[in-house]
């Protein structure tokens, strides 16, 4: 989709003030947010997604912020815009949680933070279902099997780090595929919990969910009991050996 950019000074006015400080913000919220944005060097916003609030294209919404592609002096990058709504009070958290999953490689690069915005690095990609679907098609298992292994190999870095991205169970609206897959979103991330990143993963690509009876379509997939005794041991035990179990179990290993 084609979209011009419009000047972040143009972000103040109805109908883009919409998205600066969704669901509703005071000029005065929108006139600090402007100046934050000045501040960081966003010089426009690109509205295109597939996501869509009052007529306005954007990339994603969540409990916390809303997703744009922004232009960062002439570059593209991915602008979370925090909600005024948001139980959240600022970004710097959810940033300080994806910078430490940058550490293993996994997730968008963090480029800047602030207390209303999260400037990552733009992806270009599809959610994993909608990459899934197209694959059916074409029947490349090698392919499926490949951007699979992949992710649960980003999963198995998260745990080995104690990083809990919480939201992998909905794993449909959390990874997008690019040239290669890439976890999103960690606002519900945490490492004061016990890591589940690999089993939560495991159980929405395989397991009972639109995902999962698209993958059974492409690759073999073990029933559940099978895949039961792994997850359990890797759950007690997050090593190597148990991950590489699991991918075993899972047909997944590289040959």
């Amino acid at each position: 989709m084609n979209s011009s950019l419009v000047p972040t000074s143009k972000l103040v006015k109805e109908p883009h003030s919409l998205i600066l400080g969704y669901p509703k913000a005071t000029k005065s919220e929108l006139t600090k947010r402007y100046a934050e944005l000045k501040k960081l060097g966003i010089t426009g916003v690109k509205f295109e997604g597939e996501t869509i609030l009052s007529n306005i294209h954007v990339l994603g919404k969540g409990y916390v912020g809303v997703v744009v592609i922004a232009k960062l002096r002439k570059k593209d990058v991915a602008l979370k815009i925090r909600r005024i709504d948001s139980s959240r009070s600022e970004m710097k958290s959810e940033a300080k949680l994806l910078q430490l999953a940058n550490k293993v490689n996994v997730g968008p690069k963090v480029i800047d933070s602030s207390k209303n915005f999260l400037i990552m690095e733009y992806l270009d990609g599809k959610k994993i279902t909608d990459w899934v679907e197209e694959l059916k098609g074409k029947g490349s298992a090698a392919k499926l099997k490949s951007i699979v292994r992949q992710v649960l190999e980003d999963c198995h870095k998260l745990d080995t780090i104690h990083l809990d991205h919480g939201e992998l169970s909905y794993i449909h609206k959390h990874v997008i595929v690019g040239k290669s897959p890439c976890i999103i979103d960690f606002e519900s991330g945490s490492t004061n919990r016990r890591t589940s990143n690999v089993t939560s993963a495991t159980q929405s690509i395989f397991i009972g969910s639109v995902l999962s009876n698209t993958v059974k379509k492409i690759i073999k997939v073990p029933n559940k009991k099978k895949m039961f005794g792994p997850l359990k041991k890797y759950k007690h035990d997050q090593s190597r050996e148990n991950f590489d179990e699991i991918l075993k179990m899972l047909g997944l290993e590289k040959s």
